[in-house]
């Protein structure tokens, strides 16, 4: 039997003797105290040691993933990783294919219950496992107990947008995003557009953020309904679009107030980057430069604010939702 201090209570000294501070072991008096401070709660030793050898059971099965978890994801990776209840309720139901769901151990609260409800709908391997788990996964820091693995998103292209009104019978409400590199940001201009109609939004490749993680998390599930193409160039993208009948419109803080602009008919609404504006190249394709009203101290919105507000009004002017 070793002579190291055993804080579980199990080494009693040599040959049945009393332990002794002197041979370092403890006393009876500081054994108890250790397992008490150790278990807080004076739950059995036995009923512990069986919980340790079922939760060790649990950090074994899940090794291998969390190895997986830990090392550095590809593009097509994180695309498919949701994080977050609503997130992942409403990838769900788009019928989007999730292959795998991890949830926290010990959460029961409604929204989790509907989370499995769904995995279970759509036969999903679910996986409980621990929050320092989910941590570790989480790419986003907010997961609220839930991630899924999902197959990675396929970005649509400017013709499935086109084709999205078309079979609306709208005349076609595109967003184009000119280098936001905020992935909130992103997220949260997706969110709008679902919820103002918009057939879907258009990205540059480059000098831009993408479907990642938090944008996909910040969307609301949004990121589900809403096409969202990429495209070499914005500019370029929009003379193509003009061809097709779509005419420009874009936020500065130079135009003219918006409420004074006929924002009717098949249009796309161009939304700069969150330090710089739109750029000049892009700006001068625009048919319209329209500006936001504002009072107050401070001279400019968040990009996605900025984005809302001009959405809405486009949402008004061709005759509300509904």
């Amino acid at each position: 039997m070793s002579k190291d201090r055993d804080f579980g209570g199990h080494n009693r000294g040599r040959g049945g003797k009393k332990p002794d501070r002197e041979n370092g072991y403890l006393s009876a008096g500081e054994v108890r105290a250790a397992k008490r401070e150790s278990y807080k709660g004076g739950k059995s030793s036995g009923k512990h040691a069986d919980n340790h050898k079922e939760n060790h059971g649990k950090r074994e099965e899940f090794r291998t993933d969390r190895e997986t978890a830990n090392r550095e994801l590809t593009e097509e990776e994180l695309s498919g990783r949701i994080e977050g209840r609503n997130a992942v309720i409403e990838g769900f139901r788009s019928g989007r294919q999730i292959d795998k769901l991890f949830v926290q151990e010990e959460l029961h609260d409604g929204p989790i219950s509907t989370v499995l409800r769904e995995a279970k709908k759509h036969d999903t391997i679910v996986n409980f496992v621990t929050k320092e788990r989910l941590d570790e996964m989480s790419v986003t820091g907010h997961h609220q107990g839930v991630i899924a693995q999902a197959a990675a998103f396929a970005y649509a292209t400017v013709d499935d947008i086109l084709a999205k009104a078309e079979e609306r019978g709208e005349a076609p409400f595109v967003i184009l995003l000119d280098g936001i590199e905020d992935p909130h940001n992103l997220g949260a201009i997706i969110r709008t557009a679902c919820l103002a109609g918009a057939h879907g939004v258009i990205l540059p490749k480059r000098r831009a953020v993408g479907l990642t993680p938090v944008a996909v998390r910040a969307s609301a599930g949004a990121i589900n309904y809403v096409p969202v193409a990429r495209v070499t160039n914005i500019g370029n993208e929009i003379e193509k679009l003009k061809e097709k009948g779509l005419w420009f419109v874009c936020a500065d803080m130079d135009g003219k107030r918006m409420y004074d602009l006929s924002l009717t008919g098949p249009i796309g609404l161009v939304v700069g980057s969150e330090g710089d504006g739109v750029s000049r190249l892009v700006k001068e394709k625009c048919d319209f430069v329209a500006s936001i009203p504002m009072k107050g101290e401070i001279d400019s919105l968040n990009a996605s604010v900025a984005a809302g507000v001009m959405m809405y009004e486009i949402v008004r002017q061709r005759g509300g939702i509904g």
